[in-house]
C-alpha cells in the first residue's frame, strides 16, 4: 500500500452506487482506492443538517480518509432513485451543491467534488 492514492466518497448507502462511483474515480482520478462513507441520502444531510450527529459522523470518517490515508480528493454523491433522499433530480442536485460546500467549509487539506449518478448508473461530475 506504500504509495497508493486514496480519495474519499460520501456516498449513498445504496448498493447500486458503490462500483460506478469507485470505477469512476479510479479512472478519471487515477486513484487506487476510495474511501467510502456512506449513509442513505448523505447529499440532504451535509445540505441541511450540517451540525447534525449525523454530519459530525461523516466528516470524523472524511478526517480519517485525509489523515491516515492521505486522500486528496473528496468525492459527494448524489444518485437517482435514493431511498434516504426521495426528492426529483432537481432537488437532488441543489442539496448536492450545498453539501459540496459544506464538506468544502470542514477546511480539508482536499479537492471537493459532487457525483450525480443517473438512473442507467452513469456517473457524471456535477458542477456548482
Amino acid at each position: 500500500m506504500n504509495g497508493a492514492k486514496f480519495a474519499a466518497a460520501v456516498n449513498c448507502m445504496d448498493g447500486r452506487v458503490q462500483v460506478p462511483v469507485i470505477n469512476f474515480l479510479k479512472k478519471k482520478y487515477g486513484v487506487d482506492y476510495v474511501d467510502m462513507i456512506t449513509e442513505p441520502g448523505p447529499n440532504k444531510i451535509l445540505a441541511e443538517d450540517r451540525n447534525s450527529a449525523a454530519a459530525d459522523s461523516i466528516r470524523k470518517r472524511v478526517e480519517i480518509s485525509i489523515s491516515k490515508h492521505f486522500s486528496k480528493l473528496i468525492a459527494v454523491v448524489a444518485h437517482y432513485d435514493c431511498a434516504g433522499n426521495p426528492v426529483d433530480k432537481e432537488t437532488q442536485i441543489k442539496h448536492l451543491l450545498a453539501a459540496v460546500k459544506t464538506v468544502k467549509s470542514w477546511g480539508f487539506n482536499a479537492d471537493v467534488i459532487g457525483l450525480w449518478v443517473d438512473d442507467k448508473w452513469q456517473v457524471h461530475e456535477v458542477i456548482g
